[in-house]
């Protein structure tokens, strides 16, 4: 089918949010012979993978590795940076009890840090809950208990966890845990341990790729290539309305563009907004019952206090991870270390210091003088570098960075997930339009997928992709072999070539 058949059929396509999840649908449209028109809400592009750039040095706000299972991603990653590419070894660790432990755990190290008696007394807690373990796994906690004994889990999981996520681990699911850790036993962590794995966890990884300035440059070249291909990426362009004809398409997107609004119209939308703007956004409004469920769905924000330290070699690893409950921070990047590129002077070291809050809770309202002045403090309690070093900082704020997995959340995503279903010329990508706490590159598969959906006619279930891709082997080189996620009847609206096969 030639690109102006296939335009005919599929009509106009509007991809709302610029990350990777929009973008890499953005791409694929453009790769189909299509001319997507992409709508960014921020100035840059990249999300949550975004860079951000203070005085010429870069920033990544979060720290994203590009390791993957799928060959469709690795593909993609090496077609649009290729030799862009650094090659990084990790280094990690945890501090907890003013001690650092290297993560993936050392035998020794964790030995020598924790102590003979100690680590006694966490063996026989893994032994007790293998014996003795929660029948239902419905908690966080649960589930790392049963998996590593409730000793370990109180030393080198739940502060971390309830710092991230701001509540407690017996209110967060287990299948947070699932998602995330899945492989990861106390047979591989002691094993990994002692010896070189042969088939790696995806937490436990030690060596992975970053493009030489950052996760953004990614991104920000993935948007060159849409509209050199005839697309468009129009940034600091809010999508502030979606209008319906009230049952079964949506019509119109209302975009909010230098203080003015306009309508788009398009015949094709595929969204990564997050599930729960769409719903406080819909004309006409949705049943008051989808309403209420929305509200219940919740995210947790970050921001990042980005400290300039004129001193270099400040420590050797790419981040650590802050369990000590003294302190409000709760992981800290060094920029240098993933890549020399993000820092522009030699003499100097920048840090990523990563604040897990609520949107206008304390720590998001706090002033960016008030933040930066905590971050010296606390890096500096924490021995990493002395506050008299530091001469600089900026503060980047990332709102509905996490989607939460609170006891009740399931339950209030299906109602909106049945709702949203019935637009049957929307497809809600990524990890807010999925409300679903998906890597980088399960959110650009859910892109490439959604597009497969209008080009190929595919029926790939977009809510399926998650951290178990790589488990399930949904992505497969052999053409003959079918996906493994659950397919659900495709019901599309996608205008019909009278008389052609498509």
């Amino acid at each position: 089918m030639s690109a102006t058949e296939k335009q005919d059929r599929i009509g106009d396509v509007v991809v709302v949010g610029g990350g990777p999840a929009g973008l890499t649908a953005g791409a694929e449209l453009v790769r189909a012979g299509l001319s997507p028109r992409v709508l960014e809400a921020a100035s840059l592009v990249g999300g949550i993978s975004r860079t951000e750039q203070y005085r010429g040095f870069h920033f990544d706000m979060g720290g994203h590795r590009f390791y993957t299972k799928s060959p469709e991603v690795e593909q993609f990653w090496n077609e649009m940076l290729g030799d862009d590419f650094l090659d990084r070894a990790r280094l990690s660790r945890i501090y907890y009890n003013r001690t650092f432990f290297p993560y993936p755990l050392k035998a020794w190290e964790t030995v020598r840090g924790l102590g003979v008696i100690e680590c006694i007394r966490i063996t026989g807690s893994v032994v007790w809950w293998k014996i003795f373990p929660h029948r239902q796994e419905n908690t966080f906690e649960e589930w790392v208990t049963n998996r590593f004994g409730q000793r370990l889990f109180r030393t080198f999981f739940k502060t971390y966890t309830e710092k991230v996520w701001g509540i407690s681990c017996q209110e967060l699911k287990a299948e947070w845990a699932a998602q995330r850790i899945k492989g990861l036993s106390m047979k591989t962590a002691v094993m990994s341990m002692l010896f070189k794995p042969r088939n790696v966890v995806k937490t436990l990884i030690d060596r992975f790729r970053y493009p030489r300035r950052g996760p953004g440059m990614m991104w920000t070249t993935v948007a060159d290539r849409i509209t050199a291909g005839g697309g468009s990426v129009e940034l600091n362009s809010e999508v502030v309305g979606l209008r319906s004809d009230g049952t079964s398409k949506i019509e119109q997107v209302v975009v909010r563009q230098n203080g003015e609004e306009k309508t788009i119209s398009a015949d094709q939308f595929i969204c990564s907004m997050p599930l729960t703007e769409v719903v406080k956004r819909m004309d006409p409004p949705a049943p008051e019952h989808v309403q209420a469920s929305a509200s219940q769905l919740k995210y947790r924000d970050f921001l990042t206090v980005c400290l300039i330290v004129r001193r270099k070699d400040l420590f050797a690893d790419n981040w650590i991870y802050i369990h000590d409950p003294s302190v409000k921070v709760g992981r800290i990047q060094n920029y240098g270390n993933w890549s020399p590129e993000m820092v522009p002077d030699a003499e100097c070291s920048s840090l990523g210091l990563e604040y897990f809050c609520n949107e206008g809770d304390d720590l998001w309202t706090m002033s960016d003088e008030a933040l930066i002045a905590l971050g010296k403090r606390e890096v500096a309690s924490l021995g990493l570098a002395d506050a008299a070093d530091i001469e600089d900082g900026c503060v980047f704020k990332v709102p509905k960075s996490y989607p939460v997995y609170d006891s009740a959340y399931r339950e209030h995503l299906e109602v909106v997930r049945t709702w949203v279903e019935q637009f049957t010329n929307l497809q809600m990508v990524g990890r807010n339009g999925l409300h679903r706490y998906n890597n980088q590159d399960h959110a650009m598969l859910t892109g490439m997928y959604a597009v497969r959906n209008l080009t190929e006619d595919a029926s790939h279930d977009l809510w399926s992709v998650n951290a178990d891709q790589e488990y399930l082997e949904e992505v497969q080189e052999d053409s003959q072999k079918q996906p493994a996620t659950v397919v659900k009847p495709r019901v599309r609206g996608v205008k019909q070539t009278t008389g052609a096969e498509t």
